[in-house]
């Protein structure tokens, strides 16, 4: 206790004494703190430690006792931002000789599938329409989530996605020969409050020249999305290799094994300059069908 907030006599003759003897007395009992301390640790264990620092006291038999929490080491970090550039605009890529939107002709005109009823859909496998057609081969969920890249990566709620592919032959609808009169693997959606799409389509072939992949373009709104003019973003994606080959193992896939074994991505005239933005992350397996994912970055 401080003698200046004790006036009590007694307590005044108590601490009439040298500043060194009030040193020594100080350091006399820190000793003996301490002093108790380590004999508490070693007889109750270093279990104890939690414990003994549950009280006050000064720096030095807290320092020998620890926090009255224990300390637990943190778990790794989980990363706010997606380590695979997840947030960068993608590339801009061709749409292909075989778009649909309008852009150009199949032969027979120009073709243009966007403002035509019942694209907007989810399921892309059969034909819409009118027309005719089912798409056969080994089930595959597409799911894109558009983004913002100008925006720390806001999802884009109503942005629009019209996306489209060969079929396991390699053919594409509305130009191919064969197929012409079909407008199957062609669909329009709306992202939802997530800035997600979603399309339940069939794994494409490989046909000679181009590794395996897949078209599509963003627009802003749907009610935009009927005229190619409105797109903000052109672009293609593709697939792992190992996924690749263990699709292309199973029945009606044969021409594609053939076609895939002559091309890779750094031959790709597409893929050449790196799939880093562009490859899909799959799962699931040749029975029961795969499910691809993909964040695309737009600068909206």
């Amino acid at each position: 206790m401080d003698k200046q907030h004790d006036t009590r006599p007694d307590a005044r003759a108590e601490h009439e004494h040298s500043l060194a003897a009030d040193l020594d007395a100080m350091m006399s009992l820190v000793a003996n703190r301490r002093q108790s301390l380590r004999w508490l640790l070693v007889g109750a264990g270093a279990g104890a430690l939690p414990l003994l620092g549950c009280g006050g006291g000064s720096s030095a038999a807290t320092a020998d006792s620890g926090s009255s929490t224990p300390t637990v080491p943190a778990p790794p970090a989980t990363p706010t931002t997606p380590t695979t550039g997840a947030c960068a605009v993608i590339p801009e890529e061709t749409g292909g000789p075989y778009p649909a939107d309008g852009t150009n002709s199949n032969g027979s005109g120009v073709t243009n599938v966007l403002n035509q009823v019942g694209v907007v859909r989810s399921d892309i496998r059969s034909s819409f329409g009118g027309a005719s057609g089912v798409a056969a081969g080994v089930p595959l969920t597409i799911k894109l989530q558009i983004v913002n890249t100008n925006g720390s990566c806001a999802t884009l709620a109503g942005y629009t996605v019209y996306l489209w592919h060969c079929d396991r032959d390699g053919q594409y609808s509305l130009y191919s020969s064969g197929v012409t009169g079909r407008n199957y693997l062609r669909g329009v959606q709306e992202a939802d409050g997530g800035g997600n799409v979603s399309f339940s389509t069939i794994f494409p072939g490989c046909y000679a020249g181009r590794m395996p992949h897949v078209h599509f373009e963003v627009y802003p709104t749907l009610a935009k999305s009927v005229s190619a003019a409105n797109r903000i973003k052109t672009s293609q994606f593709t697939f792992p290799l190992a996924t690749l080959n263990e699709v292309y193992a199973t029945a009606g896939y044969s021409s594609s094994v053939r076609n895939l074994a002559q091309i890779s991505y750094a031959s790709d005239n597409v893929f050449s300059d790196g799939t880093t933005l562009q490859m899909g992350a799959v799962s699931g397996n040749a029975t029961d069908g795969y499910v691809v994912t993909l964040t695309v970055g737009v600068a909206a």
